[in-house]
Formats: C-alpha cells, structure tokens, sequence
C-alpha cells in the first residue's frame, strides 16, 4: 500500500479549535457522501459534537492533515473516531471504531491505515482486548482495507454464523 509522505497523523485534542475544525469538517463530509447516508451533519451535531466528545473519557479520536501548497500538515484529510466499550467474557475494555473517513483525493494512499494503527496503538494503551467497527456490504475497498490490518467478521461458533449488527433508534 503506498504511503503518502506528506501526511501529518495525530490524536486529536478536542480543545484545539484547528482540531476540532478539521473533526467536523470531516464528519460532515462523510455524512453527505453515499456511505454516510448522504445527508449533511445537523446544525445541532456541527454545534455540540467537539464539546460532547471532549466529556466522554471513553472517547478519542484520531486525525490526518495532507499538504498545501507542499506544506505538510496543514489541509484536514481523515478522521476515525473511537469510543471504548467493555467486553464482558473478556473482562476488559474494547474499542469500536465508530467513524473511518478520508477525503476523497486521499484515498488508496495509505491515510487509513495509517489512521488505525494509531487508533489500534491507543488502544492497547488502554488495555482493550480488541477493536470492532461496522462497515457496510457495498463498500468493498473499506471492507478490503480492514480485512488487510487484520479485521474479520465476528463470530463465536462457525455453526452459529456470522454475527450481525443491528440498531434500533430510541425517539
């Protein structure tokens, strides 16, 4: 997988305005691409999203920043936000990675990967036995990223089947 030089990747610190800019930023990009579910984020998430992820220890996020004008650095490019749950038959914390995004110029570079192992890195620092995320059917080079650093379907028993990922909005 080819590396882009001119990559900066980092923990956000959501008490940097730079930082906390570029985190949603980026998420709003990703809610209006297809894979986000098309929509922009709400004035309200735009608002309060920095400020409610800062109150919750359990979550950490990681940022890429690309080169302009051949500085290194400067231009948001990927976000992966993470938030620590618990595994009960493992006694220990886990980390669902929650959000991948990269923007579009930025992709097939490496920038994800990259943005993992800092996310896996993180995780280990906080003892987690593992790391889950979700990803959709239809987004093959994701799927193809994930199962390249080490992510596979989840299950317990292969005569159970595979688990499956369900919601149900509380209104």
């Amino acid at each position: 997988m080819p590396r882009t030089s001119s990559v900066r990747i980092c923990r956000a610190d959501y008490a940097n305005p730079v930082h906390a800019s570029a985190l949603v930023s980026l998420l709003d990009a990703y809610a209006r691409d297809p894979m986000g579910g098309g929509e922009p984020l709400s004035a309200f998430a735009q608002a309060h999203l920095v400020p409610a992820l800062a109150a919750r220890p359990q979550a950490f996020s990681v940022l890429a920043f690309g080169a302009v004008d051949g500085v290194a650095g400067e231009l948001p490019v990927g976000l992966v936000n993470c938030l620590e749950g618990f595994s009960t038959f493992a006694c220990q914390p886990l980390v669902n990675v929650h959000d991948v995004a990269v923007v579009r110029e930025y992709r097939g570079q490496g920038v994800a990967e990259q943005m993992l192992a800092l996310a896996e890195e993180i995780a280990r620092e906080r003892g987690a036995c593992k790391l889950t995320l979700e990803v959709l059917q239809g987004n093959a080079g994701a799927i193809r990223l994930y199962n390249r650093v080490g992510f596979a379907n989840y299950q317990l028993d292969p005569a159970m089947g595979q688990a499956q990922f369900l919601q149900k909005w509380l209104r």
